[in-house]
């Protein structure tokens, strides 16, 4: 109780020195001689964007508050441009724990010291965020792998700070005008549930498995083989990459790397992750991308730490999918009724209303390449007139516009002249005749055959009994004899498909013994 006592204080100093009660009181429904005490009473310098303050106060603050910060950024939807742009800005800077931490942390979760798992094991680690640090070793195979390890005592500090984050979420739904469209419950809740799931290293480690699955055949994207032996919510130990960080343009520039290709095979990944698994990397910044140059594997891309992952349902990829499309397309009436279509704008709002506004948003920007255009903008914008709208912004498609900004950050690094739209719009028009054409026909017709299969030898059966069940009026009774005798007739032509089939079958199989015995006579 003291030390959240003693935090809860310092968390206070940390507010009053880099004036964040200022910030918050603008909007607070207080009255006038409130706002006067707080400027007389607190003397400190606080000239320095509101912006610049908050990303200063939140890494001084630790780690917690630094990955809340980054959560805040992505949500343009709430936070106010100036203040969003600088914690977009916020990284993790935090040192290494000991290394004698981490091979007890090694040797508790996984039963055995890292000498008698590992044929030698690197005691500096090659990277420490707030969560983890990372150890190279090698395998007693030779094959060389990454340890990543828990940073011991990180779900004890979570809870006491996100406790504290609740508390004062509660305190300014109370007592701040914005409150309502801010939901400060709902994003400490999601930042919450964001945490906690990164610190279990098994979901990372099964999300990493699954997009490796993914892109097993893919020529355009490498991703580590997890090692599940060695793996626990604490520790897990991947297969190690080899390859140049994607930001570092010029190394890659020298090595031959063709980075025009390079940035439209990011484009192709990205909406291959987002249309056809609805199962994405939703945090794409450029020191979780490395660049291969293995000559066997030269210039794909291979994506590291898989904390974070987006997810979406086949309604979303359906409604993204129209659209995108529409979208490139400037069909701005199709964009605005399918907003009110899914149920995300109100029904009574105007097509015509909401397509001139989506219109005056995105028109600006096409034939244009990427080094003239600013996502973040384009982004807020349409934030703006979702709220003037009353559209509602899904949760799940957060990280989606968060990866989105990712990639027009990578985007302007690797090729500035990429046309994002020329680039995409084939790959979408292809995904969408596979889902409305007759091969996603097949495709779905496959995915349901399973249960066709199961459904279809009873329905004789369940037919009989309804019709056993109903009660004939005089008029029906001629019908309900045709019913029954069609029945009978469906029965027999069943009975004599399966019959048919497992004489083929049983005649097949006479056939392979046959065969078998020769042979070996």
């Amino acid at each position: 109780m003291i030390l959240k006592f003693l935090r809860l204080l310092k968390i206070l100093r940390v507010a009053t020195k880099y004036g964040l009660d200022e910030i918050a009181i603008s909007g607070l429904k207080v009255p006038r001689t409130a706002k006067l005490i707080d400027t007389v009473i607190f003397w400190r310098d606080i000239s320095a964007p509101r912006g610049l303050r908050l990303r200063l106060a939140l890494e001084e603050l630790g780690p917690i508050f630094v990955k809340f910060g980054q959560v805040l950024s992505t949500r343009r939807d709430l936070m106010p441009p100036d203040i969003a742009d600088e914690l977009a800005r916020l990284q993790d800077r935090v040192p290494p724990f000991d290394s004698d931490v981490a091979i007890r942390q090694i040797t508790k979760s996984l039963g055995a010291h890292p000498e008698q798992l590992f044929a030698s094991f690197e005691r500096d680690p090659v990277a420490s965020a707030s969560i983890a640090q990372v150890h190279f070793a090698v395998l007693k195979n030779g094959r060389e792998v990454a340890v990543k390890v828990l940073r011991p005592g990180m779900k004890k500090t979570i809870d006491e700070d996100v406790a504290l984050m609740h508390v004062a979420a509660g305190w300014i739904e109370r007592l701040w005008a914005e409150s309502k469209r801010l939901k400060p419950r709902e994003v400490v809740g999601e930042f919450d549930k964001y945490l906690h799931d990164e610190l279990d290293l098994m979901r990372e480690a099964a999300n990493a498995s699954q997009l490796r699955r993914n892109f097993a055949d893919s020529k355009l994207l490498m991703v580590p083989e997890m090692y599940w032996d060695y793996c626990s919510s604490d520790v897990i130990v991947m297969e190690r990459m080899h390859g140049i960080p994607v930001s570092q343009i010029e190394r890659l520039a020298a090595e031959g790397v063709d980075l025009r290709k390079l940035s439209s095979d990011g484009v192709e990944i990205f909406f291959t992750q987002v249309f056809r698994d609805g199962f994405f990397h939703a945090d794409m910044h450029p020191g979780n991308i490395l660049v291969s140059i293995a000559p066997e594997t030269f210039g794909r891309y291979i994506a590291l730490d898989f904390g974070i992952m987006g997810t979406l349902n086949d309604f979303d990829k359906d409604y993204l999918s129209q659209n995108f499309l529409a979208f490139f397309q400037r069909d701005y009436k199709r964009v605005a009724e399918a907003h009110i279509e899914s149920g995300w704008a109100p029904p009574e709002t105007r097509v015509d209303e909401l397509e001139a506004a989506v219109r005056a948003c995105c028109e600006p920007i096409f034939d244009r390449p990427l080094k003239d255009i600013s996502f973040g903008q384009i982004l807020l914008r349409l934030f703006q007139t979702s709220r003037r709208f009353n559209v509602e912004v899904q949760p799940q498609l957060v990280l989606l516009q968060k990866t989105l900004l990712n990639i027009e950050g990578l985007g302007r690094q690797l090729d500035p002249n990429l046309d994002l739209w020329k680039t995409a719009k084939p790959y979408l028009e292809r995904w969408m005749g596979e889902q409305v054409g007759i091969r996603g026909f097949v495709e779905r017709l496959k995915a349901e055959a399973p249960r066709f299969a199961h459904i279809f030898p009873q329905l004789p059966r369940l037919v009989h009994r309804a019709l056993e069940q109903v009660q004939p009026n005089g008029s029906d009774t001629e019908l309900l004899k045709m019913l029954v005798l069609e029945q009978r007739r469906t029965n027999r032509l069943l009975a004599f498909v399966a019959y048919f089939v497992a004489a083929l079958g049983l005649g097949l199989a006479a056939i392979q013994l046959y065969v078998r015995y020769h042979a070996a006579g």
